[in-house]
């Protein structure tokens, strides 16, 4: 197999301009693959999937007859961001992230958005992430939204495109770091030449990040990852990142509130615990304030964290600004906060709540994905373009049954990058999931999760929908 032979076609490629024609950032890479055989290469893709196997780097799919666990799929053509394309960026996610913080703290306190009808007030009240019992509360120095993966996108002209936030529990960061580990193994000598930035100090950074939200006055607080347990989809990223920054991994079952504090149990009795980076959904993590029937959280851990004794990552009631609904009105918090013009631009989206946009939307089915307001992972999702007149009717009626719980947006051609499937090298459609840590400051990391669809023409990039994941690399200047 060779790259020089690869047609990246009416797609914007991220590796090339034109057959035979790798754009300037990749010509190394392009001339290292060429000099290897196709044998070597396969050889290579298959160490790379034993090597994640032997390390254990898993995901869990709901309501799948495969097993439990399986190896997330990954393609050894890593996908190539030159450093001017990060730059602008990072400065696009970092503020559309102050102004999600901002929108918070205002959306829990004085409301002013509300009152300036900025946002329609229904829609936050109809939200099922925005909870009444996070008004008035004050999460330590202001921060709500402490650890974000914001998914994007590129359009066939090459643009960029955020589609959308993801605040409560965002999961993949470390596929980003076990990826890099394995490409360094597969192709030692490109690293040794290439200007690649680091990635590795992604750990010490969240771990910074927590401690920057613990109770004041405190010597060495004590921070722990909270997981639902080992049926969770993402365990095996809340185990990593607990050993990774050392800190405990937790349960429900392992906490206690008792003496006004946050304890766990260990050993040698009780021990406080400071700071909490839950990976479990509001709902679930108080029954005496959220869902009665929860098993897995901890009672009276609200109290503990109103009275300022706990650091919680990321804050209560951060999920309503992952609502897709709420996600169209983020260029307008920009504005309206920062007093900007977004850098980064959303997808366009029609909301079905309002009659027009629905009626255009019910008429435009064929052509358009459907996203439910609060699902993630590829479900609730219709592509209308790949879906049978079954499958729109249904959602046709979905969305008169329950407007305010759909968008709709175009079907964009998303940007290919040549991936090994079935031993040829072929375009698939990519996206990019950067990571964003909002600590003293706001540190993106360099890259994220660039997630690839693996069936061939699916533009479903998830995990639990058959996609897979590349390094990414960017590059320094």
């Amino acid at each position: 197999m060779k790259l020089s032979s690869y047609d990246p076609g009416e797609f914007y490629d991220e590796l090339f301009l034109a057959p035979g024609k790798p754009r300037p950032e990749a010509v190394a890479l392009f001339d290292q693959i060429n000099s290897l055989s196709a044998a070597d290469l396969d050889q290579r893709q298959a160490a790379a999937q034993a090597m994640l196997f032997k390390l254990g780097v898993t995901f869990n799919v709901y309501s799948d007859d495969q097993g439990t666990e399986r190896v997330f799929p990954f393609d050894i053509i890593p996908r190539i961001i030159a450093a001017s394309e990060w730059e602008y960026l990072e400065r696009g996610l970092k503020q559309r992230i102050q102004a999600l913080n901002l929108f918070l703290s205002d959306i829990y306190g004085e409301q002013k958005i509300l009152k300036d009808n900025v946002i329609p007030a229904e829609l936050i009240f109809s939200a099922s992430g925005f909870l009444k019992p996070c008004i008035g509360m004050k999460p330590p120095k202001d921060i709500w939204c402490h650890i974000t993966g914001t998914d994007v996108v590129r359009d066939d002209q090459g643009d960029w495109y955020v589609l959308e936030d993801n605040l409560r529990c965002p999961s993949g960061v470390s596929y980003v770091l076990e990826n890099r580990r394995v490409m360094k193994a597969t192709f030692p000598k490109i690293f040794q030449k290439a200007s690649i930035q680091p990635i590795e100090k992604y750990c010490s950074r969240l771990l910074e990040t927590l401690l920057n939200i613990a109770p004041e006055h405190l010597p060495d607080p004590t921070v722990a990852v909270l997981t639902p347990g080992m049926y969770n989809s993402a365990y095996f990223e809340h185990a990593f990142l607990a050993q990774q920054m050392g800190v405990e991994l937790v349960e429900g079952r392992d906490l206690v509130v008792a003496d006004g504090y946050l304890q766990m149990r260990t050993t040698k009795g009780l021990k406080r615990v400071d700071v909490l980076y839950r990976r479990m959904d509001d709902d679930f993590i108080d029954p005496t304030v959220f869902r009665e029937d929860s098993r897995l959280g901890i009672p009276g851990i609200v109290d503990v964290y109103r009275e300022g004794r706990l650091g919680l990552a990321n804050a209560l009631g951060t999920g309503v600004a992952d609502d897709k609904v709420i996600y169209s009105f983020v260029p307008a918090m920009i504005r309206y906060y920062l007093d900007e013009e977004p850098i980064l631009s959303n997808v366009p989206t029609y909301l079905c709540w309002e009659p027009k946009q629905q009626e255009h939307v019910l008429a435009n089915l064929d052509k358009l994905v459907v996203k439910a307001a609060n699902e993630s992972g590829g479900y609730g999702m219709l592509v209308g373009p790949h879906a049978t007149p079954e499958e729109r009717a249904d959602f046709a009626e979905r969305i008169k049954a329950s407007p305010r719980n759909y968008i709709a947006q175009p079907t964009l051609n998303l940007s290919r990058a040549p991936t090994m499937m079935d031993g040829e090298c072929e375009g698939c459609h990519v996206d990019l999931r950067p990571y964003i840590l909002y600590g003293e400051e706001i540190f993106v990391n360099p890259g994220g999760l660039t997630r690839v669809a693996l069936r061939r023409g699916s533009l479903v990039v998830n995990s639990s929908q058959g996609g897979g994941s590349k390094d990414t690399w960017v590059l320094s200047n």
